[in-house]
């Protein structure tokens, strides 16, 4: 199982509210959702249908282990602009509207849950984090909140003419890309 990259492949529910799921059956998924987000190791949250399972869960690993069975948030705190980027749209990345604080409910844990509440920057984090993921268990993408969207490089792009960052000292198409 891997995440889909919505770019290159279809991705039929990515856009579909999920279906409800059992506590025991959710807690099966987010082992899954786990097992792939460490396999990876580049992301902080992943949700069901981003791996092509039509189920009402999601998990974040900001500061620490977090599973959202069925979740909804149910209060929201002064709203903010961030800047956040999705597994499923490698590579881009735009600002949202999002919320310093919320309080979720979810069916595995009989309190609800609150995110944002401290002052630092892996609580907003987080926050934002888990309602990146709840927005995809309800269809939502990010670029549907986008304000603005961004194509983030890990490196400049170099043109095939220039010299190759090697130190060949060969254009790059003659070099590096052969």
């Amino acid at each position: 199982m891997k995440v889909i990259n919505c770019f290159k492949e279809d991705n039929p529910l990515i856009q579909k509210k999920l279906r409800r799921v059992t506590v025991e059956e959710g807690y099966e998924i987010a082992t899954k959702l786990f097992q792939i987000l460490n396999e990876r190791g580049d992301g902080i949250g992943l949700a069901a249908n981003q791996v092509g399972i039509d189920a009402a869960v999601a998990v974040v690993n900001v500061k620490e282990p977090i599973v959202l069975i069925n979740p909804k948030i149910v209060r929201k705190e002064e709203e903010t602009r961030y800047y956040e980027g999705c597994l499923s749209f490698p590579k881009k990345g735009c600002h949202t509207k999002r919320y310093k604080t919320i309080e979720v409910n979810v069916d595995n844990i009989e309190s609800n849950m609150t995110f944002g509440a401290g002052d630092t920057d892996a609580d907003l984090l987080e926050s934002v984090c888990v309602q990146h993921e709840i927005d995809h268990l309800n269809g939502m993408r990010i670029l549907d909140r986008a304000q603005e969207l961004t194509i983030r490089r890990d490196k400049p792009k170099i043109g095939r003419n220039e010299p190759c960052p090697c130190g060949s000292e060969k254009k790059y198409k003659k070099c590096c890309i052969n």
